[in-house]
């Protein structure tokens, strides 16, 4: 498949893996901007594809789109594997009637509303009533597809954790059962009215259903599986590509089995977190740092398959009845399902906002509809849908952020190196450290450390210049011959400075040197180079984890809501 796909990809005299870097440094970069602008790095990734795609520069054709269709598969495995890694046991016992509730109702009323918008658009337009039902049904059914990608990466990338996450998680991870499941009625519904039905309603349905339970069958073996090699193993590398290999093996024969490679990615990931929760999660933590690049090509290719430079009258207003009746229908859906099942006030307000986006489901059950139905009819789905799903892929991540962060969610799943990123040396250090004038003599030094708890000080000159430190090592000879050298003074027994920060240094540049250097202490001097405090490394972490306990506590609270 590989070799297939660098043998074709030769438009504009560059190769495949050139195409690969363009799009992967380029969303990079993309995505980087958007980051400073305060818009989610998701955005960044689609822009990009879009400029580098047809519709613009011409860089990635569709047909490059189309080679690389098996990578996208790839990375649709990976995000639902990731994505069911997130779905513990005890979610579905504490949120499984609510999120059952709230799925049906958001699912539905998007359904209805997106239903009776376009089909009443394409009747006036076509005076077909055929048609019009068709395509109604068929636009419903896909607009119900919530795609976990978009989604997640912001969840992700805002490190954000509560209630309102937790239940987004299990929305996510069943929305594309009920995308299926109404995806078969609509067509069957619309090969009656258009004269293609082949097979019977029931029998289209019963389809949906056994590949939907295959898919969890086929997932949840594979699952079993890996977890029983992981816990043989404890060899990161091996794990990472034992990990790698059971997502790309379930892909695989969820293709040749015309099974869905989400869902079946999902069983996996839920699967594994729920057998050996400890054990297999360093499988998780690997694949989210390999995935980075993965989820950058996937929404830089989902970019570049947009074009919607030619569209007529009737296809703008079916795509703006498209994405309306999906904004509407989910946010009111979700807050009708949300009150009738009694969810907390956080759910039932800012759900909706993170269910907008859309992408490769979407666009999967776009491709399989294209097929189903003659050109006229097909070319009019093709054109409403991807350009729909444009347009909510650029609102969808700024709807996601804008109610993970009314719900106070955002911020409270960090790590360690998280907050030292976001931190200066001034918003860390200890500023109200004892100081030892040069002139002191020995006694009194030796009464300040009686006084104090202080492991450094240190000593200034009369312009409040740094030019030493005493430490506790430091003094122990000193005390054991204290009688001899009651005249020494502080300028006599101080260390030199061997480096110092100043207070707008990153944390994490300073916690970097000190750790070169295998200093514990690090002074902080000032503009004028006067002394400023200390960055105590030892206590630095105590106060770090401190804070990330409190941000638990903080979503742990939200939780108990429930």
């Amino acid at each position: 498949m590989l070799a297939s796909i660098l043998a074709s990809q030769t438009q504009h005299g560059l190769n495949a893996i050139l195409i690969l870097g363009i799009a992967i440094f380029g969303g990079t970069v993309g995505a980087r901007l958007f980051q400073k602008l305060r818009i989610p790095q998701v955005v960044g990734y689609v822009v990009i594809g879009i400029i580098l795609g047809p519709m613009l520069t011409k860089v990635i054709d569709l047909d490059t789109v189309t080679a690389f269709e098996p990578f996208n598969l790839f990375a649709l495995g990976i995000i639902g594997f990731m994505v069911g890694g997130e779905l513990k046991s005890e979610i579905f016992v504490k949120f499984g009637k609510q999120a059952l509730a709230i799925l049906v109702f958001e699912g539905l009323t998007a359904f209805l509303l997106v239903s009776l918008l376009t089909f009443g658009i394409t009747l006036a337009f076509t005076g077909n009533l055929n048609i019009a039902i068709a395509a109604g049904v068929v636009f419903g059914a896909i607009c119900t597809a919530t795609d976990p990608a978009s989604t997640m990466q912001v969840l992700w990338e805002y490190r954000t954790r509560g209630v309102l996450s937790t239940m987004l998680m299990a929305i996510v991870a069943l929305d594309d059962a009920l995308a299926l499941v109404l995806y078969a009625i609509a067509v069957s519904v619309a090969s009656v009215f258009t004269g293609l039905g082949e097979v019977s309603f029931a029998h289209a349905l019963g389809e949906s259903l056994l590949e939907i339970v295959l898919s969890l069958v086929q997932g949840v073996t594979a699952g079993y599986i890996l977890t029983w090699i992981i816990k043989r193993n404890d060899d990161h590398e091996k794990i990472l590509a034992f990990t790698i290999g059971s997502v790309m093996l379930s892909i695989g024969l969820a293709v040749l089995w015309h099974l869905d490679v989400i869902l079946a990615a999902m069983a996996l990931g839920i699967t594994m977190i729920n057998l050996a929760p400890r054990r297999t999660k360093i499988s998780f933590e690997l694949v989210h740092r390999f995935a980075a690049p993965v989820y950058v090509l996937f929404f830089v290719l989902v970019g570049a398959r947009l074009n919607i430079m030619h569209v007529d009258k009737m296809i703008l207003l079916l795509i703006a009845a498209y994405v309306i009746g999906s904004i509407v229908g989910k946010t009111s859906g979700s807050w009708m399902g949300a009150k009738y099942s009694k969810a907390p006030k956080v759910i039932r307000k800012y759900l909706g906002f993170c269910l907008y986006p859309q992408g490769g489901i979407a666009v999967g059950l776009l491709i399989a509809a294209s097929h189903r139905f003659d050109e006229e009819i097909s070319q009019i789905i093709v054109m409403v849908v991807i350009a729909s799903v444009f347009c909510l892929q650029l609102i969808g991540p700024f709807a996601a952020k804008f109610g993970a962060k009314k719900a106070g969610e955002i911020g409270l799943n960090i790590t360690e190196d998280d907050l030292i990123k976001t931190y200066k040396v001034s918003d860390i250090a200890e500023t109200d450290v004892p100081v030892i004038n040069a002139g002191t003599p020995i006694s009194e030094i030796l009464a300040t450390f009686a006084n104090t708890d202080a492991y450094f000080y240190p000593v200034i000159d009369k312009a409040n210049k740094l030019i030493g430190s005493i430490t506790m090592e430091g003094m122990r000879n000193t005390f054991t011959t204290q009688g001899i050298n009651d005249w020494l003074i502080a300028l006599d027994i101080m260390q030199p400075v061997i480096a110092t920060t100043t207070p707008d240094t990153n944390l994490e540049k300073a916690i970097k040197k000190s750790k070169e250097l295998d200093l514990e202490f690090m002074p902080v001097i000032s503009e004028q180079q006067e002394f400023a405090g200390v960055v105590n490394l030892r206590s630095l972490y105590r106060k770090i984890s401190a804070t990330i306990l409190e941000k638990q506590k903080q979503a742990d609270a939200m939780q108990e809501q429930i």
